[in-house]
């Protein structure tokens, strides 16, 4: 009789495998939902906001430096009534002594900024192409993270469900068991290896609720959005 737990545990095992030929990951795979996963990863996910920020910051500086061409030019004015005496020392006046009067307009340029400004303007284009190349290199690698957590999460709800039929094949084998023993068709022992099989199927089964769960949480946090407001 000691013998006989192994061939309940067998008899439950081959019980999952056929549900498990009934039921693979390869069938509850969604690739559309997949793309919508990934969709929403790119418009909530913090990290590729960030990303996409600096791209546009990178994009401005150029338009900043074009504009800063007009920095290296310095314009100034003076202006001298006409006819207006001049005061001198001790509130005495004088006729005006100038030839040139109204208004003089003079300018500066600086030459070491007007040098410096294609150069300026140069890095500003290269800084916002890499920017760029870097937003796009890490929408690759969010898409791929977006995957590696969908897929995790299928492989999780898949288990899920072969264990809860595990569980229900268990629960029907001890139920048998314990029908026989109380017609004394089964020896306590073997009724209370059907327990204990049942005991672990059913703990079994609160470990892949909670594999589940973390992969759900891991999923809605990088897509942003709760899994039922995928459409």
């Amino acid at each position: 009789m000691k013998k006989l737990y192994p061939v309940l545990f067998l008899l439950v095992t081959l019980l999952s495998f056929k549900a498990s030929a009934q039921e693979t990951v390869m069938s509850e795979i969604n690739y559309t939902f997949l793309e919508k996963c990934i969709q929403s990863a790119k418009d909530h996910y913090i990290r590729r906001k960030i990303f996409g920020l600096r791209a546009q910051d990178a994009h401005l500086n150029i338009s900043t430096s074009t504009i800063s061409y007009l920095d290296i030019f310095t314009a100034s004015y003076f202006y001298r009534p006409n006819d207006k005496p001049v005061i001198a020392g001790d509130g005495l006046t004088t006729a005006n002594p100038y030839s040139v009067n109204g208004f003089q307009f003079g300018g500066t340029i600086n030459i070491g900024q007007y040098l410096q400004k294609p150069f300026l303007v140069k890095k500003a284009k290269y800084e916002y192409q890499i920017a760029e190349l870097e937003a796009q290199e890490y929408d690759k690698t969010l898409a791929t993270e977006v995957k590696t957590n969908y897929y995790n999460y299928i492989q999780q709800l898949s288990q899920l469900k072969l264990t809860n039929q595990s569980v229900q094949d268990t629960k029907s084998i001890a139920e048998t068991t314990r029908n026989k023993f109380q017609k004394g068709e089964a020896t306590l022992d073997v009724y209370n290896q059907s327990r204990a099989a049942e005991a672990a199927a059913e703990s079994t089964k609160i470990q892949a609720e909670i594999a589940y769960l973390k992969a759900k949480d891991a999923l809605e946090d990088i897509i942003g959005v709760k899994l039922t407001e995928i459409k």
